[in-house]
């Protein structure tokens, strides 16, 4: 269709175009495909960078505990197995003490300048790590560096489904949680470079936090100076180019970041089954996260040397990075069937654990792969995230859903070391992710049978539907939640 036809009334086949938008006023708004490639490049060469940094950089900060551990934090601080577990809790429980504050200031600031102050609040928090000489002063240490990274994930959720659309969002999803896997190879392979560095002033393990605190901070000060906010502030795009993306936007009701918040739109969220099922995903992919802090211990215990260790764990995160994608590519061949996709990723990290529990530390290599294995839980988180951000619609719904996938990501990250204090098999801590990963198949169904019943019913309701989001017939500045757009279709 051509401009001049701008002022035509659509017809029902013209309303289900993907390259037209009904604007509710009796006319049509148009873009070629060629236009909305070109928009979809640009995004992903400047928001896509952005993010990816800043995830890489906060589970670098998270997992050096892991590092430091081998290197000497747990001897110079004099830290027993049960403190070292804590160590590791109590970052998440000053994540979940941020949650319920950051919840509110990122409905009502501008997200990204918000999220820019804390990742320079964390660097700064992050390079004071290396002053405390006693348990008690790491921990309060961890414990705000903890809170001041509470708003990285969920906002992250949020700026993708503000540029995305939502059949995009598990390839974008997946490309900065891989950060995770990529992180943990440059981790190591950085902590091995500081500990064969002998004429270091400072211990290897002050100087690893020193340097994730300084590199942190730049790149807070590049995000909060460079991210927009949304597409109104995108300055990297001419005004055809911010038409163009409200018009796509439009077809999944997105109408970029607000600052309100909403009661009734929070009381929805507190009925709906599946923002409970967003809050059990986060409780459940998280239980078996202190493999990816103990393993690193596990390998080290069997006799292998510091730097060894290093070496051994760094594949580790090639391998999760390599079952991510391996999800992606089953999302790209079953666009429709997210929820299968977790399950089969929930395969592999089962099975390592299942060897790590039978298997002798005598096995050497066989419980370093397996410890490889075990560790692969951001696969299916990636995909589980990609759902959230798909299916919930409304400025503070889809932040008190993301808030709550979150709290569950933090519980389940303050309990589960607990469990990792008898070394060095931590049998108590196996079996534990082996149960959560059942709970977590099981509560993945769940929300698959959900989100296909409510699609049944507002297919017999009648009335518009196209694609998972459908066709805006509501402008692209109406905050409405998906229970409200009745047009809305949900993802599975």
């Amino acid at each position: 269709m051509e401009a001049s036809d701008t002022k035509v009334r659509p017809s029902d086949d013209e309303k289900r175009r993907s390259s037209e938008n009904y604007d509710g006023n009796g006319t049509i708004e148009t873009y070629t495909e060629e236009e909305e490639k070109a928009l979809v490049r640009k995004i992903d060469m400047v928001i896509l960078p952005f993010m990816c940094l800043v995830f890489l950089l906060q589970y670098l900060d998270k997992q050096s505990l892991s590092y430091a551990g081998v290197f000497g934090l747990m001897t110079d601080l004099n830290l027993s197995n049960s403190q070292y577990s804590w160590c590791s809790s109590i970052f998440y429980i000053g994540q979940l003490v941020a949650e319920y504050p950051f919840i509110y200031l990122m409905s009502r600031l501008p997200l990204t300048k918000f999220v820019g102050a804390t990742v320079i609040l964390w660097g700064i928090t992050c390079a004071c790590l290396a002053a405390p000489q006693n348990y008690a002063g790491f921990a309060a240490v961890r414990f705000l560096l903890g809170f001041t990274e509470g708003a990285v994930s969920p906002a992250f959720v949020t700026i993708t489904s503000i540029w995305y659309r939502s059949h995009e969002h598990a390839w974008r999803t997946g490309l900065w949680v891989s950060m995770n896997g990529i992180a943990q190879v440059i981790g190591c392979l950085l902590m091995y470079g500081i500990g064969k560095n002998g004429s270091l002033a400072l211990a290897p393990w002050r100087t690893l936090f020193i340097i994730c605190g300084a590199l942190t901070i730049g790149a807070g000060v590049a995000f909060f100076t460079l991210m927009p906010s949304g597409p109104k502030d995108a300055w990297f795009l001419n005004a055809r180019e911010k038409q163009v993306l409200a018009l796509r936007m439009a077809k999944d009701r997105e109408g970029g970041d607000k600052t309100s918040f909403s009661t009734p739109q929070l009381k929805e969220t507190l009925l709906d089954p599946k923002a409970w099922c967003a809050f059990w995903f986060g409780v459940l992919v998280t239980m078996q996260s202190p493999v990816l802090t103990f393993a690193t211990l596990v390998i080290n215990s069997i006799g292998y040397s510091q730097l060894q260790t290093m070496l051994y764990t760094a594949p580790s995160g090639a391998v999760q990075v390599a079952l991510l994608w391996i999800g992606m590519a089953l999302c790209w061949m079953l666009p429709r069937q997210r929820t299968i996709v977790v399950v089969i990723l929930c395969i592999p990290p089962i099975v390592g654990n299942i060897l790590m529990l039978v298997l002798p530390l005598s096995a050497g290599w066989g419980v370093i792969v397996s410890a490889w294995l075990a560790s692969c839980i951001t696969a299916s988180w990636s995909i589980l995230l990609s759902l959230v951000a798909s299916n919930v619609k409304g400025n503070t719904k889809r932040a008190v859903v993301n808030a709550m996938f979150f709290i569950g990501y933090c519980a389940g990250c303050i309990a589960s070391p607990q469990l990792w204090t008898n070394r060095p098999k931590y049998l108590e801590g196996l079996i534990t992710a082996l149960v959560t990963w059942g709970l977590l198949i099981f509560t993945t169904m769940v929300y698959r049978v959900l989100c296909i019943r409510d699609n049944k019913q507002r297919e017999k309701e009648g009335g518009p539907e196209g694609e998972e989001g459908g066709v805006s017939y509501m402008g692209t500045d109406t905050d409405v939640t998906d229970k409200q757009d009745r047009a809305f279709r949900y993802s599975w």
